[in-house]
């Protein structure tokens, strides 16, 4: 008989320090049965988080009250889609959540939150709100308007505006001539407002260039 490349002589009883390293490496690996598919890992991986479902599995030896059911080779069974487990479990493994091209991250979020790994849920949550937003944006469509107003005029336009009107550019146009009095400069004032391209048409009046004094805008 060998242990570790040592021969150990016919009677002589393997240590029992040695029996213990060899129960603990056994104890050390599970088997889990997902919706069908195998997977072999270690309780060190399954109880990265103290909070969720797969630490509680792995507590069950200690805990007599819990009781899995298992198959006929001693896998933990889980009624849940393999895929999207295998993508919380490899989170587990590295500390990445690399998601597949064909998966949904409202798919991988389910999962996360049935096996409760708080980590996985809340990165699913940001990465869903920067995709929504990203795309809010790019529905997103600019109604411009331009304002016709003077120097004098000109301080209280920019500062009132508001209703999520912004200022884009300014144009000089000249002077205009008051008979008896000083020219006053007139300029252009362009400013616009995103709409959801939904409701781009109940504005389509807003596309032109609407020439307006200041105090006409809302």
């Amino acid at each position: 008989m060998a242990v570790n490349g040592d021969t150990i002589p016919n009677g002589m009883e393997v240590c029992s320090k040695c029996e213990d390293n060899e129960n603990a490496k056994k104890e050390s690996w599970v088997k889990l049965n997902v919706g069908g598919t195998q997977f072999l890992t270690t309780k060190t991986t399954l109880c990265r988080d103290p909070k969720s479902f797969l630490f509680r599995l792995c507590q069950e030896e200690h805990n007599h009250s819990l009781k899995s059911d298992k198959d006929e080779n001693g896998a933990y069974m889980i009624d849940r889609d393999p895929e999207f487990f295998r993508t919380i479990l490899n989170y587990l493994r590295h500390g990445k959540l690399v998601i597949d091209k064909n998966q949904e991250l409202e798919g991988v979020l389910e999962e996360a939150e049935f096996y409760n790994v708080t980590e996985v849920i809340q990165l699913c949550k940001e990465r869903i709100k920067v995709r929504d937003d990203t795309n809010n944006q790019s529905n997103v469509k600019n109604v411009y308007r331009v304002l016709q107003c003077s120097e004098e005029e000109l301080t209280h336009v920019v500062s009132s505006l508001s209703d999520g009107w912004r200022f884009e550019q300014l144009i000089n146009i000249g002077s205009s001539y008051s008979y008896g009095g000083p020219d006053h400069a007139e300029y252009l004032c362009i400013v616009s407002r995103g709409y959801p391209s939904r409701t781009t048409t109940d504005h389509n009046t807003d596309r032109s260039k609407i020439l307006q004094k200041p105090s006409r805008m809302t």
